[in-house]
């Protein structure tokens, strides 16, 4: 019968090894254009009607606070918070 032998590592000391520099350059990180972006697993929320009804408020200023066209203002900062403007 032959006899296994383990051979014993020695492992350097966490101190040791984090004070010495990497020799690997470091790799820097480029955000992705969203229209380039893939699809992740990030779940898209809805603007909320606060948001929208802000953007719609900031859209009436805008025009000088003239009445008439509030459903337009709406659907205009709906559309733009949705990402569909045009």
């Amino acid at each position: 019968m032959t006899e296994t032998v383990k051979k014993t590592t020695t492992r350097k000391p966490k101190a040791e090894t984090a004070s010495k520099p990497s020799k690997a350059p470091a790799k820097t990180v480029k955000a992705a254009s969203p229209a380039k972006a893939k699809t992740s697993n990030l779940t898209l929320m809805p603007p909320t009607p606060a948001q929208i009804a802000a953007l719609a408020h900031r859209y009436w200023a805008e025009r000088g606070y003239q009445h008439g066209k509030d459903a337009d203002d709406w659907f205009r900062a709906e559309q733009e918070l949705r990402g569909k403007a045009s």
